[in-house]
């Protein structure tokens, strides 16, 4: 179908715009995805799908459209942690120190990265990756390798300068066939909104009110579980377990953020284990964060 059409679909105002029918997306994301349009195209859609909103039907039919591109491979007893690739801007990754944590239990972590993508302009997942030798249960999967076809998008994306329909998209692309997952979510509308986007591709899904949209905790927050349908809400408190991490940075740099899991400090490593112990959950070894920490002391 003519591009003009979708761009109509969702640029011309509350009286014009409608939801894309699922043949219409799938046509429109392989257009897209192709760059059979033109660059000027594509951003004008994104942006105006953005501001119309994107509904759960299109979004989820977009990811079976994914699915064709995406190159995976299969990493058995795997947790996703679904991290954003617009980067991290005011605490150290803290992902780099989870697996020899998780050997014990036999469980692998998967992450994914690229080029960075709008709006925070932090340090990325794949610049962390590049420059620290990961435990052998912690695998990084780079876009621009399973799956070019978004990758090669990135410079429009930048362009746009915007956050789109594909920062939360791309979030959990599952290029290991993992059977568990963890991700980020700010706004507690958005909870129901990747549980339904999300878990049905997953045995397990969690979702937390993490640092800087990440899946990781560095203060007292929330996280959600679906149990049958039925989705609860937990609240992790760090002083609960002792920890009183301070942060030191006003805007972290790369070397910062490597430094301070290269030498990392004995709260740090605390905040480490409560993560953990939170991917303890997602995989189904422990019932709450309390009994996966007393695992891992």
């Amino acid at each position: 179908m003519n591009f003009h059409n979708y761009i109509r679909a969702v640029g011309t105002g509350p009286k014009s715009n409608r939801e894309l029918t699922k043949d219409e997306i799938m046509d429109c994301m392989e257009q897209i995805l192709n760059q059979n349009v033109k660059t000027e195209q594509i951003a004008s859609f994104l942006l105006g799908w953005r501001v119309r909103l994107e509904t759960n039907e299109e979004l989820k039919v977009s990811l079976d459209v994914f699915d064709k591109y995406i190159k995976r491979v299969k990493i058995p007893n795997s947790i996703e942690l679904g991290y954003p690739y617009d980067g991290k801007a005011d605490n150290p990754y803290l992902f780099p120190l989870f697996g020899k944590y998780l050997k014990k239990f036999d469980l692998n972590i998967v992450l994914s990265g690229d080029y960075l993508q709008p709006a925070k302009h932090g340090i990325t997942v794949k610049e962390i990756a590049n420059n620290y030798k990961l435990d052998d249960n912690t695998y990084f999967f780079d876009r621009k390798d399973y799956f070019k076809e978004l990758s090669n998008l990135s410079e429009i994306r930048n362009i746009l300068g915007l956050r789109t329909a594909f920062n939360t998209l791309e979030k959990l692309l599952n290029p290991a066939t993992s059977e568990y997952a963890i991700t980020s979510a700010f706004h507690k509308p958005y909870v129901g909104k990747y549980n339904d986007i999300f878990a049905p591709k997953y045995k397990h899904l969690v979702i937390v009110k993490g640092n800087e949209g990440t899946p990781e905790i560095f203060s007292k927050c929330k996280y959600w579980i679906n149990n049958n349908g039925e989705i609860k809400e937990y609240i992790i408190d760090p002083e609960y377990f002792g920890i009183n991490y301070k942060k030191s940075w006003n805007r972290i740099t790369l070397q910062e953020s490597l430094e301070s899991i290269n030498n990392p400090s004995d709260e740090l490593l605390k905040l480490v284990k409560l993560n953990v112990s939170l991917l303890l959950v997602t995989a189904k070894k422990a019932k709450n964060i309390k009994e996966g920490f007393e695992m891992l002391s």
